[in-house]
C-alpha cells in the first residue's frame, strides 16, 4: 500500500443551513488549519433553505479529516463528505477568451474539438470559449490553448455528485 500523500487533493461536499455567515463559518475552519480552498462552488440544494457547497483543498489526509470533523460540528452544517477515495461525477466550466484572428480559428477548432466546447461570442479579434468537463479535461485544453493568446480565463470549481444512492439523502430526510 502506498504511503498516503501529504498534498492529496480533497473534494468536499457540504450540505449546509441557507443562513448569513455559514460559508465564512467554513472558510475559517480551513484556515485555521493552515489549508488553502483551491475552489468553491455553492449553490441552492434540492430542498428549500439549503445551500451545497463543492470545496477542494489539499492536504495531508490526517488533517483533513479533523477539517471534516470540524465541519461537521458547525452548528449550520448538515452533513459533510470528502470524496478523495471515491469516484463522483465531476464536471467544472470555464470560460476562455482568445486573441485570434478569424482565420486562426480552424487550428483552435481542432485543438478543442476532443472537449467539450462551444463558441459563445466571436468577433474579428477575439474567440470566447465555453468549456466544459472534468478539472483535468479542462486543465489539458486549456494547456493546448496556450500557445494562443488567453486574454481571460475564469473557471467555476469543480462541482461533484455520488453516483447512486447517497447518504446525503438520509441527512437531508433526517432534519425536520
Amino acid at each position: 500500500m502506498a504511503a498516503p500523500s501529504n498534498n492529496a487533493l480533497h473534494t468536499f461536499s457540504i450540505i449546509t443551513k441557507d443562513q448569513p455567515g455559514v460559508l465564512v463559518r467554513i472558510a475559517l475552519t480551513f484556515s485555521r488549519r493552515g489549508y488553502n480552498i483551491e475552489s468553491l462552488a455553492v449553490s441552492p440544494g434540492a430542498r428549500h433553505g439549503f445551500s451545497r457547497m463543492t470545496i477542494t483543498s489539499r492536504g495531508a489526509s490526517d488533517n483533513i479529516e479533523q477539517i471534516k470533523r470540524q465541519l461537521a460540528k458547525l452548528i449550520d452544517v448538515v452533513y459533510v463528505t470528502d470524496h478523495h477515495d471515491q469516484a463522483p461525477i465531476e464536471v467544472e466550466i470555464a470560460l476562455v477568451k482568445l486573441r485570434v484572428p478569424r482565420d486562426g480559428r480552424i487550428e483552435v477548432a481542432r485543438i478543442t474539438e476532443n472537449f467539450e466546447s462551444q463558441v459563445a461570442d466571436e468577433d474579428d479579434d477575439t474567440l470566447l470559449l465555453r468549456l466544459s468537463g472534468t478539472s483535468q479535461e479542462l486543465d489539458d485544453c486549456i494547456a493546448a490553448l496556450m500557445p494562443y493568446s488567453i486574454e481571460e480565463l475564469i473557471r467555476s470549481g469543480k462541482i461533484v455528485m455520488d453516483k447512486g444512492v447517497s447518504p446525503l439523502s438520509d441527512a437531508l430526510n433526517g432534519i425536520a
